[in-house]
């Protein structure tokens, strides 16, 4: 794929700001092995930056962990305490791309240092760019979608007693809109 920006239509290069009111960051576990629980983090906030070359574009991302809901206040509890992220001692994670790879004009790999409850793993988002418009109060801003696993006891995440309820693999998507940053 040539990594030129007019083979991506309407392209746009810049710094962009995550609108967290117009974006998601979702995961599902699975419980008991037979369904799944979902969730979402509603505190966080990042930075893309679309780089003239696609591949050298960077994103960096922070997501409070506090923030957790999962529709149930006593399972929301369970989740912020020490048996899971212990969010007193690990109050945010973070997302540092360290590299971009494509797979079609659309279509990239992105890989990047994820760091929840103290830990630090390489992991990589499957990144949809969904394309840049301009917003009715006219500015610019961009779409994203993006989706990872993760293995929780990769990152010292053991759940406690209830561990072996919870499934180790968590699914995590992103629905991220961003809003370009205003130059000069």
């Amino acid at each position: 794929m040539s990594t030129q920006t007019d083979v991506i239509d309407g392209y746009v290069a810049g710094t962009w700001t995550i609108d967290a009111v117009h974006s998601d960051v979702s995961f599902y576990v699975r419980h008991l092995g037979v369904s799944k629980v979902r969730g979402h983090f509603a505190t966080f906030e990042g930075t893309i930056v679309t780089a003239e070359n696609p591949l050298d574009s960077t994103v960096e991302a922070v997501i409070k962990t506090a923030s957790v809901s999962t529709n149930n206040e006593m399972r929301d509890d369970h989740v912020r305490g020490g048996d899971f992220l212990d969010v007193e001692t690990y109050p945010e994670m973070t997302f540092t791309s360290t590299a971009v790879r494509p797979q079609t004009a659309e279509l990239f790999e992105v890989d990047g240092d994820l760091t929840l409850h103290g830990v630090t793993k390489t992991v990589t988002l499957q990144l949809e760019l969904n394309g840049f418009g301009t917003h009715y109060e006219g500015h610019a801003i961009a779409g994203f979608s993006a989706a990872t696993e993760i293995s929780r006891s990769d990152f010292g995440v053991t759940g406690g007693a209830a561990g072996a309820a919870v499934g180790d693999k968590i699914k995590i998507a992103l629905e991220i809109e961003a809003t370009q940053a205003k130059q000069g």
